[in-house]
């Protein structure tokens, strides 16, 4: 980040810090973000560079491009430097408009950690980009994005298998956060949850990225009292599931949850009942 915020023009100075986290690392909970946000956050108050939350989360996007090699896109840096409490974000990542949006109120967010690990590096992330950007050029669009639902039906069979259901989880998953924010904002929990659990079918059976702890840990989520909704999340190949569980059901489920996974796997789950919070911020303590 010190590099990154070199090259982007900013004046640095040193120093001295200690870094304490309770985010698991890889576990595809934007773990590389918080650090990335956070070194930024600490840079803007020893060099005295006004702190500029969009500016930054481009910068930390350039670190993770440049410096580290992970062809990543944006979303994770945007929401560590501008989250609100209690609220989703939407994300356009590419005027990088952003809208906030109230979780459904009486819900919980529950990270499933699975406890298989990938690295973003050596994993398919980099290839699934770069199938998806092959079928936008076939679609002779700038980006998935740009294609509807409806035309991707009209012209799906001129994509290849492969980069079709790449392309085919894009198009849709896009629709699916349009329809998630209509939801809730009208504070539809029980349609953001199918949402979720539409998404997961989505990432494993076309996009691919999911694995077998995975798909366990979704479906035993999915199937117990109080969730709403299941789905993998972080880049894939292993990390965490989120779930949106009732709040009076949450310790409950987090506990059956625990125990069916490590009867069905033989690995023993990480569970944190959550939500939403404020993105970096300075804390005096």
């Amino acid at each position: 980040m010190a590099w990154a915020l070199a090259e982007n023009g900013f004046g640095l100075a040193g120093w001295r810090g200690v870094v304490v986290g309770d985010i698991p690392i890889g576990a595809g909970l934007s773990s590389s973000a918080a650090i990335e946000l956070a070194v930024a956050r600490a840079f803007s108050l020893a060099a005295g560079f006004e702190w500029q939350p969009i500016e930054m989360a481009k910068i930390a996007q350039f670190s993770e491009n440049q410096w580290v090699g992970v062809n990543c896109g944006i979303m994770d840096q945007t929401i560590v430097a501008t989250g609100e409490e209690g609220h989703a974000l939407m994300i356009d990542c590419r005027s990088l408009e952003l809208q906030s949006v109230p979780l459904p109120a009486g819900t919980v967010v529950v990270i499933l950690d699975t406890n298989t690990r990938r690295g973003l590096v050596e994993s398919a992330y980099n290839e699934r980009r770069a199938q998806c950007e092959a079928a936008a050029t076939l679609f002779e669009v700038t980006a998935l994005r740009d294609v509807s639902p409806e035309m991707f039906e009209s012209h799906k069979e001129k994509l290849e298998p492969t980069t079709r259901k790449r392309a085919k989880h894009i198009i849709y998953e896009n629709q699916r956060v349009l329809d998630a924010v209509d939801g809730l904002r009208q504070g539809d929990a029980e349609s953001f949850g199918r949402l979720m659990n539409e998404s997961h079918v989505s990432m494993r059976d076309d996009f691919e990225i999911s694995r077998t702890e995975m798909d366990i840990m979704v479906a035993i989520a999915q199937s117990e009292a109080g969730c709403l909704g299941a789905r993998m999340t972080g880049g894939g190949f292993g990390g965490c599931a989120v779930a949106l569980v009732d709040e009076a059901y949450a310790e409950r489920f987090s506990k059956v949850v625990a125990r069916k996974y490590a009867e069905q796997t033989g690995l023993a789950a990480e569970i944190y009942i959550t939500g939403a919070e404020n993105g970096v911020r300075i804390q005096q303590i």
